[in-house]
């Protein structure tokens, strides 16, 4: 299983939270998404077909942006 960490702009609240989730949870591979509102990062357990260029693409789809991975 992968491991991808992301810190990500514009998290404020739990619907922004619910609403990465949501969205990442949609993706074929990924197992667990954790998202953390303090520290404003998103992290994400995956496999196959699951990449990490869907994963960004679909956290910036979403209408947030990510600041570094």
């Amino acid at each position: 299983m992968d491991f991808m960490l992301c810190s990500v702009t514009g998290l404020q609240n739990k619907e922004n939270k619910t609403q990465i989730k949501n969205a990442l949870n949609k993706l074929e591979g990924v197992n667990e998404v954790g998202v953390n509102i303090k520290t404003g990062t998103v992290q994400v357990k995956y496999n196959e077909p699951a990449t990490p260029e869907a994963i960004k693409s679909c956290i910036e789809n979403t209408g947030f942006k990510i600041a570094y991975e």
